[in-house]
């Protein structure tokens, strides 16, 4: 028979026993099989039955827990003994090898071990899911009976004389090692879980997060070849492909990683650095770091370092497999028979290695493992970066909220500081993290690298050696160079985006003042200087891309040349190969290790400034508040301990009042009970040592309306912030008396350790916090609703009364989702009286005892005011005994308050009631008398119903109504969306979301230029072709070496032989090396010339829209296209395309190599593409969808701190901050869980591709074998197939990430071209510019024919049929009620809107025919909202530089300025920060009337400009425009009928029509007329 287990050779017994029956090896190996096969029989009925599964004591939705104790050890162990036995298998073939006949029982137990041991671990796994532990006995006797006869067989080769030196020795030891380990294992289970031999069994309990089924992310639950492999991720990533990935579908993260948890470990670490004795010393954020994560880091190492060893395994076998391919296994019969003991053969441990099949497996494995290890180590880092990145943000959140308002407010810390240390800095220390074991990874793999390529060729492989190295400082600098210029980039961004951003929001007055091209020009400099830095960016960028490709070729270049000189020969194939693989090895960690080193001199930097923010100043000590319990019991000695921590500056100070309070307090009980609050000798700064209030004493009555007045820039808002604790207290107490009821509490935010809710906090929350409404709006980005109720219950009734109070239904009823819309900066732009109103009711709404209103009435017209102050003041807070405080500036409610505090000049002018007042102060007085008999008048004749409010709504209606229509019309990103909804048929979607967008891509390049596109292809192709020839000329010349050897051993002209090889070689290299600076300069400047073409049409196209454009599109998505896009195509898309296509082109090279070496590689490259097809087919679809996850939950997290960080005093005064950071911790994990899912997916492909690297290599290698059996490819050419084998194994999953990245960066560019789609307005007009008289209009005669104006075609008209007649110099007021068409029609004098009938006639020329920028730069007009531009004054007066310095001091002197822009430094060029923020509303107001009147033009209109400024000042205003203006043509619309009766020609329009049209004098006699009506309406 062929096939014997004992084999059959002539002279050996092999089946006697005479010897007794132990001695007999085959038997002893047949007693081998006995365990193998016992365990197979009895597992496989019950993996079949499956019956375990039934019985499932502990019902849970994964099949993840993590059962029996050892668990990992098992695994791992397991894995060990699968490849012991595969040893142990190819050791049996080779050996079999050698013998006479066929010896089954050499490798036929250890092919069956391996099948038993990895049915063993199939069948844990299923009794572990299952829960049912009894049926463990079976492998625990496996184990046992496996270990026993194991060890007979060592016993009996100790016997006989195999020792140590013989592999199968070594092997058998090894199993029994592993066997006794598992029997140890499975001991300890029984031990642990008592599941048999012990009277009660353990109960379990799945660990709590997998009870959660909002838990998704399984990582940490599963067993550890899922976790190897990421199988657990299957589903989702395949589901991607049906419907897309929601936040629902990735769930909540486990509490290991969730941000709370990890704050308290980092704050634990932090604190702890904090001695008693040395409270001020500043703990070290690195240590803290190192503390709290540094275990994982560790971990992490640990696997990168057998990754890194493994990887070396790659070249050495390459090497081994060419050397031993040819030499054929010449072993001498003496050899053999020496060897021999049980009648068969002992190898010794080296002879396996010399067999190239056996290496290939080897290299195979090697592959497999440190890629496996890779990705641990890659997966353990980035799971600690984001842990580390929650903790941090969480920490850096706390100290937000107990900033001090002056380090806001003196720009210590600005908010764009704050954003950065969110958005850039954390993220900074979380990439360090990722990056941080290749710090001490690298230089290890590096030594190890140079000691085998020296091991391999010599001195000369040194020469190479320092080749790569003495360029990496080289690239450090570059790195560092790039990261400069990212810089430099990035503050021209900020600074153009800032520009853009001014324009945007005054876009309206900009087309109306014809100053686009101006503004366009601004942001195209600054574009201009971003480009140039751009340009830098991208020369260095495409030098580091060069230098990463060249490198490896100049060493390989000066190595062999080297070698040739020194050895007068090339080297074998087998050196030269295994130095190329090396040199592909050592490049990688050279170019990473420029950029681990760049991030962490970022890192340093990071830390740094979080340290110092972490060590800002902080609001004060809280125990003013509860002035009177704030010392109780032994509180006094711990407060002022802890002040001094805080408050380092005043201690002392605060030591005082603790003292005082309560002695003070006990004085005179009488006196505080009825005051709420009560400052005394009150001095307070905003920290930059001028005081800003001074000599304070005031007390607010309990329960009473108490209203604080006085001019513009007195200190009235900063007395509010200075009562609620905000401001640094110089002098004096701020005294709040006790909440009612109120047990011994305080409020917990004066210890250091922030317990996150303690329980005394909880009653004085609500009592102690103060409703406050700010003067500069705040709101959420949340929904209306949430905006009012801000955190507390919804109360139907009380919600109603407060939106009816503050007339906020009309506007709700204009929101397209009503009270549900979602509001803030993301969402809907409200106006600023819509905002504030939203404040007011905010303040109104919440439950508490004191309200501070800070101006509410700013943006408010009169009707609204009136309304608030009846319904809401009066009526809802005073029923409610509410204390209220409120500044204001309309004196007419002075009569309603209960108590006045007058103020001057940052101090108290009076305090009393009016009467005190009346009788002690009587010039004030009639100060105030003769203010608000104008008030009065002002109220009698404010009739008109359509104010300020009903200017915003009409805004409002107007963009809902557009929007309408426009999405009739169509929008590309919406369409997509749409289009999903409709078509419920999932392959039609999942069909189109795998496709790849290359028509976007084809509209990239086309933009970049088509000449770009052609270089680059070319270039490109040509480079590769070039480095595929270097490596096939290596190649040829080695193995002629191999082959001149054995044929020129006579001759000795085998020198003058290789001389042509030389420089042929030297050619190809110095050819490489060119391209590669070719292809990567071409690369890079055809992104940026694509940027370029892209921005500039960009701009143009949006600033040119028409107006109705901004109505239609929310201003978000606008700047979106200018940041965040454009960011996008200026710097990611050049360098992923670039390496997209570098990695392709690798790929499809190196295997067209292979296949041409080894054709029949091309067999089992159909189903290896198959696989890779869907693998990334798969991963590209899941990518996007958590990528865009990724990218839609940072958006809040960074919005939310930024608002917290703009409505501290608002969250203060509330007292929500626990509210706002359990917000912030959701959003924080949220947005963690989006980005662990994303890497873990990134893993997931990266494995997978990485296993289909090793298979492609493996397939090489066995098919050179297979080959070479029948002579075909030379020794070379088998290792330049399998040295490009190991490279496919490297970049493909570089093809797929960057596929998957190029498609999520391609939506950028899809965006911007949704938007140059938008028409322009009609510029040109049908007259030339120069056909219209220079000094048009002069006299400023008006016509108005029939006119019809609608806003877009597809709305109704607003103006029908509209006629009038303006004389010269004619003073006009237009009225009527919201909605009438007033100010449509002062757009129709510019032509914004569409005039699609009759015409306007100014002095004779048709307006329509006009050029627009000739129409638009002859008129001028005074809107409602004033606008300013950042930079000087001069510059927002006169931004075409035409006016003398005369003309703009005239102007600002007719507008009530001139003073005030004298006593500023620079005077007219004076700085005006963005949105003109340094001055008054009401100051912006007179600047806007200042910049009409230097355009000396002879029409003015005036949309009701003088809503914000106070009596005083638009008295002086009325005068300003009847006198100023004499001679020209005033066309005032009017919000308050008062404002027009003393014009010439009043127009009181109705639904777009005009109804009444004459003097103010005869429309008031007809009683019945509209006029008339208005005017009576409010007298």
């Amino acid at each position: 028979m062929a096939f014997s287990f004992c084999g059959n050779d002539k002279n050996i017994s092999a089946y006697s026993v005479e010897n007794g029956v132990l001695n007999n090896g085959c038997f002893v190996d047949a007693l081998n099989l006995v365990p193998h096969v016992f365990l197979l029989f009895i597992t496989f009925p019950i993996l079949f039955i499956g019956w375990g599964s039934q019985s499932s004591k502990v019902q849970i939705h994964h099949n993840t827990w993590l059962h029996f104790p050892g668990h990992n050890m098992r695994w791992i162990l397991t894995f060990l003994l699968l490849f012991v036995h595969v040893c142990e298998f190819a050791e049996g073939i080779v050996s079999n090898k050698v013998m006479n006949t066929d010896h089954l029982h050499l490798f036929m137990p250890a092919f069956m071990g391996f099948i038993a041991a990895t049915t063993s671990v199939v069948y844990y796994h299923n009794i572990e899911t299952s829960n049912f532990p009894k049926l463990l006995l079976v492998l625990f006797i496996y184990w046992v009976l496996a270990f026993i006869t194991k060890s007979i067989k060592l016993w009996k080769f100790t016997e006989f004389g195999v020792g140590p030196q013989h592999l199968r020795f070594c092997i058998t030891a090894l199993l029994v090692i592993l066997y006794g380990l598992l029997m140890a294992v499975e001991v300890n289970v029984i031990r642990v879980r008592k599941y048999v031999f012990f009277a009660n069994p353990q109960k379990v309990k799945p660990p709590e997060d997998l009870q959660d089924l909002g838990v998704r992310f399984l990582q940490p639950f599963v067993n550890l070849l899922s976790k190897a492999t990421y199988w657990w991720m299957n589903p989702l990533i395949m589901g991607a492909h049906k419907r897309p990935i929601e936040l629902k579908k990735i769930g909540k993260l486990p509490i290991a990683m969730r941000a709370l948890t990890n704050y308290l470990r980092l704050k634990d670490a932090y604190e702890d650095q904090r001695t008693p004795e040395d409270r001020d010393q500043n703990p070290s954020i690195w240590r803290s770091m190192y503390r709290a994560f540094g275990r994982p880091i560790l971990l992490s190492s640990t696997f990168r370092y057998l990754a890194d060893l493994l990887g070396f395994a790659g070249p050495l076998c390459i090497s081994g497999i060419v050397k031993y391919l040819d030499v054929t296994e010449v072993v001498s019969s003496e050899d053999k028979k020496k060897e021999t003991y049980l009648g068969v053969y002992f190898m010794s441990s080296a002879e396996l290695l010399q067999n190239s099949s056996v290496l290939s497996v080897l290299l195979f494995l090697a592959l497999v493992l440190q890629r496996t290890f890779l990705q641990a180590s890659y997966y353990v880092t980035i799971e600690t970066g984001i842990n580390l990145r929650g903790a941090l943000l969480a920490m850096i959140y706390n100290k937000i909220l107990r900033l001090s308002t002056s380090n806001m407010s003196m720009g210590e810390m600005t908010l764009g500081q704050i954003n950065n240390l969110v958005a850039i800095e954390t993220n900074q220390l979380m990439w360090f993290l990722f990056l941080c074991p290749n710090l001490w990874a690298m230089p290890v793999q590096i030594v190890m690298g140079v000691i085998l390529l020296y091991y391999l060729l010599g001195w000369s492989a040194l020469v190479g050696a320092s080749v790569i190295v003495l360029l990496a400082p080289v690239q450090y600098l570059i790195a560092t160079k790039l990261a400069d210029t990212q810089k430099n980039t990035l503050e021209h961004s900020t600074d153009r985006l800032k520009k853009t951003t001014e324009i945007l929001k005054g876009i309206k007055l900009l087309k109306l003042y014809a100053w686009e091209d101006i503004f366009c020009g601004n942001v195209e400099d600054t574009r201009g200087k971003e480009l140039t830095s751009l340009k830098t960016f991208a020369f260095y960028t495409s030098m580091s891309i060069f230098m990463n490709a060249a490198i490896p070729i100049a060493a390989v270049l000066a190595t062999f040349v080297m070698h040739h000189f020194l050895n007068k020969s090339g080297p074998s194939p087998s050196e030269a190969f295994a130095a190329l693989a090396l040199f592909h090895i050592l490049v990688t960690p050279l170019f990473l290790l420029s950029t681990v080193v760049r991030f962490a001199v970022k890192a340093l930097v990071s830390v740094q400034k979080l340290g110092e923010f972490l060590q800002s100043d902080e609001i004060g000590d809280d125990s003013w508040r509860n002035g009177d319990i704030s010392v109780s019991l032994n509180a006094g000695k711990k407060h002022t301990g802890m002040t001094k921590a805080i408050n380092r500056k005043q201690p002392m100070r605060y030591q005082m009042d603790n003292y005082e309070q309560p002695i003070r307090r006990q004085m005179r009980p009488t006196e505080t009970e009825d005051v709420a609050v009560k400052v005394s000798n009150g001095s307070f700064t905003w920290g930059n040592n001028l005081l800003t209030l001074s000599d304070i004493n005031i007390r607010i009555p309990t329960g009473q309306l108490t209203m604080i007045v006085g001019q513009v820039g007195c200190g009235k808002s900063s007395l509010l912030l200075a009562m609620l604790g905000e401001m640094q207290a110089i002098d004096g107490v701020v005294h709040w008396s006790k909440p009612t009821d109120c047990e011994l509490v305080h409020e917990g935010n004066i210890s250091w350790s922030e317990t996150e809710e303690s329980a005394e906090d909880a009653p004085s929350k609500n009592r102690n916090s103060v409703a406050y409404a700010a003067q500069k709006s705040w709101l959420l980005n949340a929904t209306l609703e949430e905006n009012i109720t801000f955190g507390s219950p919804f109360n139907k009734q009380r919600y109603k009364a407060v939106i009816d109070a503050c007339s906020l239904q009309p506007d709700i009823d204009l929101l397209p989702f009503g009270d549900q819309t979602e509001i803030g900066e993301r969402g809907i732009n409200l106006s600023g009286g819509q905002r504030q109103r939203i404040c007011v009711a905010r303040a109104l709404y919440q439950n508490t005892n004191i309200v501070f209103l800070d101006d509410p009435f700013s943006a408010l017209d009169i009707h609204l005011s009136d309304h608030l102050m009846q319904e809401g003041i009066l009526k809802f807070l005073q029923d409610d005994k509410r204390t209220v405080v409120l500044v204001t500036h309309k004196l007419q409610y002075l009569i309603h308050a209960d108590w006045i505090i007058a103020m001057k000049d940052g101090s108290i002018l009076r305090e009393g009631t009016l009467k005190d007042i009346q009788t002690h102060d009587v010039e004030l007085y009639d100060h105030w008398k003769t203010l608000m008999n104008r008030q009065d008048q002002e109220l009698e004749k404010d009739t008109q119903q359509d104010s300020q409010t009903t200017l915003e709504r009409k805004t409002l209606r107007r963009a809902f109504y557009s929007r309408e229509a426009k999405n009739h019309v169509d929008d590309e990103d919406e369409e997509e969306v749409e289009e999903e909804d409709e078509e419920d048929d999932f392959s039609l979607i999942a069909n189109r979301r795998s496709k790849i967008p290359w028509k976007v891509c084809w509209c990239y390049l086309s933009s970049g230029g088509f000449f770009m596109v052609f270089l680059m292809v070319f270039s490109k192709l040509i480079k590769h072709s070039v480095i595929v020839a270097i490596d096939y000329w290596l190649a040829v010349w080695t193995s002629s070496k191999t082959d001149s050897a054995s044929l020129n051993e006579t001759l000795s002209s085998g020198i003058p032989e290789d001389s042509h090889y030389l420089p042929v070689f030297i050619t190809l290299c110095a050819a490489g090396i060119t391209l590669c600076l070719i292809t990567s300069l071409t690369v890079e400047f055809l992104g940026l010339s694509a940027a370029t073409n892209l921005h500039h049409n960009l701009l143009n196209k949006i600033l040119h829209a028409p107006i109705r454009f901004f109505d239609v599109t929310p201003l978000g998505q606008i700047l979106n296209r200018f940041s965040a896009d454009t960011n996008i195509i200026d710097q990611h898309i050049p360098p992923t395309l670039e390496s997209l296509t570098r990695s392709t082109l690798l790929c499809l090279s190196a295997i067209g190599v292979i296949s041409s070496i080894t054709p029949a590689f091309l067999i089992a490259l159909i189903p290896l593409s198959v696989a890779f097809y869907f693998i990334q087919k798969y991963f590209r679809v899941a990518s996007k969808d958590l990528q865009d996850l990724d990218d839609s939950t940072q958006l809040p997290l960074l919005c939310h701190f930024s608002e917290t960080a703009e409505g501290l005093t608002t969250i203060r005064a509330f007292r929500h901050e626990a509210r706002f950071k359990q917000r912030m911790l959701e959003l924080t994990d949220t947005n963690n869980t989006a980005y662990l899912f994303l890497s873990a997916a990134n893993r997931w492909l990266e494995v997978r591709t990485d296993y289909l690297g090793a298979v492609i290599v493996l397939t090489a290698a066995t098919a050179s074998i297979w080959s070479s059996q029948y002579g075909l490819p030379a020794g070379g050419l088998v290792g330049l197939g399998l040295t490009y084998a190991l490279t496919v194994s490297n970049y493909l999953n570089w093809v797929v990430r960057n596929l998957a990245d190029l498609e999520v960066q391609m939506a950028a560019v899809t965006k911007v071209n949704s938007f140059l789609g938008t028409e322009s307005e009609n510029y040109e007009g049908s007259m030339e510019a120069s056909q219209v008289p220079q000094d048009w209009p002069q006299d400023g005669e008006i016509k108005i024919q029939g006119l019809c104006v609608r806003y877009d075609p597809l709305l109704k008209p607003v103006l029908k049929h509209v006629n009038a007649y303006i004389k010269p110099g004619q003073k006009v007021g237009i009225c009527g009620r919201t909605g009438s068409g007033k100010s449509s029609l002062s757009l129709a004098f510019f032509n914004m809107v569409d005039i699609f009938e009759g015409k306007i006639i100014i002095d004779g020329i048709d307006i329509y025919k006009l050029p627009l920028h000739t129409l638009r730069s002859r008129l001028s007009i005074i809107l409602q909202d004033p606008v300013l531009f950042s930079g000087s004054i001069r510059f927002n007066l006169d931004p075409e530089r035409e006016c003398s310095d005369d003309r703009l001091w005239e102007a600002l002197e007719i507008a009530q300025l001139k003073n005030m822009v004298k006593s500023l430094p620079g005077g007219l060029d004076a700085v005006v920060t963005e949105g003109g923020e340094n001055f008054s509303v009401g100051q912006r107001q007179l600047f806007c009337l200042a910049r009409a009147f230097v355009r000396k033009s002879s029409i003015l209109i005036m949309d009701e400009a003088t809503a914000s400024i106070d009596m005083a000042t638009e008295n002086i205003l009325q005068k300003v425009v009847m006198t100023a203006f004499a001679d020209r043509t005033v066309v005032t619309i009017a919000h308050r009928v008062h404002t027009i009766l003393t014009a010439d020609l009043v127009i009181v329009m109705k639904r777009g029509n005009i109804v009444e049209y004459d003097k103010p004098k005869t429309l008031l006699e007809q009683e019945d007329g509209m006029f008339a009506s208005f005017v009576r309406a409010d007298m």
